[in-house]
């Protein structure tokens, strides 16, 4: 028996809002710093929403979409920022450690200053 492979495409699996949102959140944590992981996971979310219906959310032409999340692709960040708002996915910042709060050693002013 022959066994047919088919290749994996994570936009199948993109189903509700919840899953686009947690792909996208894991593809954040993953990327290495130059953004192709996130725009790879912005091109597979645009892709199982509609291409055409995030084109006329976002503001953009399709063929802008294609060319700014193609894999050769360098969105400004005004245009990630477009698509996200667009996707109805909300994007927050939080510390990766949290970061022990520290006292400030104050200097008391010397008797000239404090007289002036």
């Amino acid at each position: 028996m022959i066994e047919k492979f088919t290749r994996w495409d994570p936009m199948d699996h993109l189903v509700s809002e919840e899953d686009m949102a947690l792909y996208l959140d894991a593809c954040l944590d993953e990327d290495p710093g130059d953004g192709s992981v996130v725009r790879a996971a912005l091109m597979d979310i645009a892709r199982a929403r509609g291409m055409s219906q995030l084109a006329r959310d976002s503001g953009i032409t399709r063929e802008g979409l294609y060319k700014a999340l193609s894999a050769t692709g360098n969105p400004e960040f005004s245009t990630v920022l477009k698509v996200v708002k667009a996707l109805k996915i909300k994007l927050h910042a939080a510390p990766v450690e949290k970061v022990k709060a520290r006292k400030v050693a104050r200097k008391k002013p010397s008797g000239e200053l404090a007289a002036a």
